[in-house]
């Protein structure tokens, strides 16, 4: 508005800002910031995926099979940092954070991956130190099992995942697929894979059943040290019954590995009929 009185101003006309503020009010102009509402170009099949995913999903829990949830949540700055929210405090004790968000040496970021488990609505959260892939994402999956999956579900033979199309469990990455494949053949489960279309994220249950509420437990809350948003994290709790685990992982996940075509044809996997580069199934190699 400043600018629009200036330019009038040059031209001859007495006016001030505010008074272009009046006329553009009178006019039906207001001040608005960018909305996001657009997932980019939907692909024609999107809806009958949700489809395809629900009766998949519908039909394990019946069966009494574990159906999960899994993504990457943001990465966290570790420290004194401001978070965002706010917390109720006695008046005056503000609690003080750094006014830079430069990563403290020796704490860094943290990658927290997550699993939802959806009958027992339970999430467990790896916070790794490294870089988030293929890798790290499938050791956060085999950590759920053997610390909590195996002994929820003993009778299992089958797990079925359910995952975004991007991100370090990607539809097309090989070493995601490389990884079930040893997942499978540790633990002998016969692992069927679901993504969702690329865009559709928030569609996940994971994000609003179990990062949600972890977002608003820690909220105003500097995630000070690893102990600190582990607790956090494991204190999440909801009306509906919601229960939280977390470990932290000190494994190293290197960048840049490759899976050969060699290695990618001793894969045992099956594409589904519908889309099999969404939906496929992975079987353990027999001993």
């Amino acid at each position: 508005m400043r600018r629009l009185a200036h330019e009038l101003q040059a031209q001859g006309h007495q006016v001030s800002y505010q008074k272009v503020a009046e006329v553009l009010h009178d006019l039906g102009y207001r001040l608005q910031a960018n909305r996001k509402t657009r997932e980019g170009a939907e692909h024609p099949d999107r809806d009958a995926q949700f489809a395809h995913l629900n009766t998949t999903a519908e039909a394990f829990l019946a069966a009494g099979d574990p159906v999960i949830s899994v993504d990457t949540k943001k990465k966290e700055l570790i420290g004194d940092f401001k978070n965002g929210g706010q917390e109720w405090q006695p008046k005056g004790q503000t609690e003080e954070v750094r006014v830079h968000d430069f990563p403290l040496p020796g704490l860094g970021r943290v990658s927290p991956y997550g699993v939802y488990d959806l009958a027992a609505n339970a999430g467990w959260v790896s916070m790794g130190i490294d870089h988030d892939t293929a890798a790290f994402a499938v050791a956060t999956i085999r950590r759920w099992w053997e610390h909590t999956g195996r002994v929820r579900y003993p009778q299992a033979q089958r797990l079925l995942i359910t995952a975004d199309g991007g991100g370090s469990n990607g539809s097309r990455l090989r070493l995601w697929k490389w990884e079930l494949q040893q997942l499978a053949d540790h633990t002998g489960l016969t692992i069927t894979v679901c993504h969702f279309p690329l865009g559709t994220s928030k569609w996940n249950k994971i994000e609003h059943r179990l990062f949600s509420f972890i977002s608003q437990n820690w909220r105003g809350k500097p995630l000070a040290s690893y102990a600190v948003i582990l607790s956090l994290i494991a204190a999440t709790t909801t009306a509906g019954g919601l229960t939280v685990a977390s470990e932290l992982d000190t494994h190293r996940y290197p960048t840049g590995v490759t899976i050969s075509d060699h290695d990618l044809a001793t894969i045992q996997l099956e594409r589904d009929l519908f889309h099999g580069e969404w939906n496929y199934t992975i079987r353990p190699h027999t001993a």
